[in-house]
């Protein structure tokens, strides 16, 4: 009977053991799953700045070579010259996922950029010696090259969100992910109007 009674004890504790050290498996794989979405969603962060970046180099050089007209608008050179400076104070950081106002922000200033670059394009319309001009011609194919990457590794962006934002919420994932403080990460969306196609002639 006492024999009986250690093998019973022994076999519980063998079980809540093998319990303990499967819980402890799942939860260090959903863990480093977690971890590894996260971090695609930041590296693809990167590839989203380092394109507006890209653009927001490209534009100083627009700009310049545009002022050689002499009567060419200036309010819309100052609204683009505006629009990159406001982008440029934006102290971007991969915490920015976390905040939706401050990301709100970001998306914000980039979007007055675009439409900053859009009424640029627009108005060059009215001079056909700046449109025949090859450096503006090699800037704006330059720029509209630019503006294809942004929009596809934004696209990129939001897949990567979505997948790291449904792992956060699947169950038992959920009670794992709100322990070790992984937060739900902000998608790109569209611009206010951006459902009306722009009047622009490239």
């Amino acid at each position: 009977m006492k024999n009986k009674a250690i093998l019973f004890i022994a076999v519980v504790i063998g079980l809540m053991l093998l319990f303990l050290g499967i819980m402890l498996i799942w939860g260090v794989g959903v863990y480093n799953n977690l971890v590894s979405a996260e971090q695609n969603v930041i590296k693809q962060w990167a590839q989203v700045e380092n394109q507006y970046q890209r653009r927001a180099d490209l534009i100083p050089n627009l700009v310049n070579t545009v002022k050689g007209y002499a009567n060419f608008e200036k309010q819309v050179l100052t609204d683009v010259v505006e629009a990159r400076s406001k982008v440029g104070q934006f102290n971007v950081t991969p915490e920015v996922l976390n905040d939706p106002q401050a990301f709100q922000k970001f998306q914000s200033a980039q979007g007055e950029l675009s439409s900053a670059l859009s009424r640029l394009l627009a108005v060059v319309e009215n001079y056909p010696e700046l449109k025949a001009n090859e450096n503006f011609l090699q800037l704006q194919a330059q720029l509209e090259g630019t503006e294809n990457r942004i929009a596809v590794e934004r696209k990129r962006f939001n897949e990567y969100v979505q997948e790291y934002n449904t792992s956060i919420k699947k169950f038992p994932a959920t009670i794992l992910a709100s322990i070790f403080g992984f937060r739900e990460k902000q998608y790109f969306s569209a611009v206010q109007g951006s459902e009306v196609p722009p009047k622009v002639e490239f």
